[in-house]
């Protein structure tokens, strides 16, 4: 796998990574809210103090794993908000920041929030998934497209572009689409790849036609998923492995997905990642070193994808997929993925959400 990301460029695997900074969704996604509550690290040499974007089911096992291990009791703030680590600047509590967007950890970098370091078994990470100082690193990767449900409407019939969506024609399909509301943080990245795009006017007509043809928006894409398995709308925008997590449901599984832009006169699939940053001036320096160099051990690198069923950057580190998505896993190497250069991370979190709000796609659920 890492040589068919290698081909395709980091510059496009982690186009709009800069973007969202609001991780998560719900259902089976990271959470997007923001969460204040505040974790007061003591100065326990054996204690470790997470942030974490992503959802608690994905990340939990991995830090109890780490626990059991190492002995370092960890003290997780799930649900997590990027900007938590900005308004903590002066009073700093976490240790480490898990994101399910690496343009959230861009962008903290670029605050001069998080920390360089050298640790053991970076070199598995790729210079192209890595900060320069290797503040922080990908792990796991998605690509954003439509999943729709094959007693609906069939692939031949589902749009195949980001741009159909201006049509209003697809809100007259059976039981329409859906979208998650604006403040999720797949849309923001997806919204921030478009304003790189396209620039704000289009883009900003774009979310003005989802907003008024969508048949449902959602919480998140967990919400999505399970409705289009249940005929409740003919398709949805997800992440994929949102597709492979409806495959192993064990009924409203007749599902297919479709990955967005491929035509040569497109600008290609919409990619995404997930990664760790080490937070500048932690509390428990020592011990969030001991937990980035054991996170970058292959098999810690495998268990990091977890029940998410996202795709391993390091494939041959051995993430395993149920046998109903093994046949579903895509070759990267065969999509065309949109380019954005890896100096536009980070750079599009606050225009992006203040555009998204503006539009009033934040506001409503249906």
């Amino acid at each position: 796998m890492f040589s068919k990301f290698k081909k395709l460029g980091f510059l496009a695997l982690i186009s709009i990574l800069a973007l969202g900074l609001l991780a998560g969704c719900g259902g089976n996604e990271p959470a997007d809210e923001s969460n204040n509550e505040e974790i007061v690290a003591d100065s326990d040499a054996g204690e470790l103090v997470v942030y974490s974007g992503r959802n608690e089911r994905f990340v939990q096992d991995l830090l109890d794993k780490f626990s059991e291990e190492t002995g370092i009791e960890v003290r997780a703030l799930h649900g997590a908000n990027p900007l938590q680590v900005v308004e903590e600047a002066n009073n700093v509590q976490a240790d480490v920041f898990i994101s399910n967007d690496l343009g959230a950890l861009g962008y903290l970098h670029q605050q001069g929030l998080l920390q360089g370091s050298n640790p053991e078994g970076i070199e598995t990470i790729d210079e192209m998934f890595r900060a320069d100082d290797n503040a922080y690193f990908a792990i796991s990767a998605r690509a954003r497209g439509f999943i729709y449900n094959k007693d609906m409407i069939t692939e031949e019939e589902m749009p195949k572009s980001i741009e159909d969506l201006f049509d209003a024609k697809w809100a007259e399909v059976e039981n329409g689409y859906a979208i998650t509301r604006g403040g999720n943080g797949g849309m923001i990245g997806h919204i921030s790849a478009l304003r790189y795009q396209w620039g704000d006017e289009k883009t900003a007509d774009w979310i003005g036609a989802v907003r008024e043809n969508a048949a449902g928006i959602y919480q998140g894409h967990g919400d999505i998923r399970r409705s289009v398995g249940a005929g409740e709308h003919s398709f949805g925008l997800v992440n994929n492995y949102y597709f492979h997590q409806q495959l192993v449901e064990p009924d409203n599984n007749n599902v297919g997905f479709i990955y967005l832009d491929q035509g040569d006169d497109q600008m290609g699939v919409i990619a995404n990642a997930a990664g760790v940053g080490l937070v500048k001036g932690g509390p428990n320096a020592e011990n969030a070193n001991a937990f980035i160099e054991w996170l970058l051990k292959p098999e810690n690198q495998a268990a990091f994808v977890g029940e998410s069923l996202e795709l391993l950057i390091n494939a041959e580190f051995g993430a395993v997929y149920p046998p109903e998505v093994e046949p579903y896993i895509v070759d990267f190497n065969e999509l065309k993925v949109q380019d954005m250069p890896v100096k536009e991370l980070g750079n599009f979190f606050e225009d992006t959400r203040a555009l998204i709000e503006a539009s009033g796609l934040d506001l409503d659920l249906r």
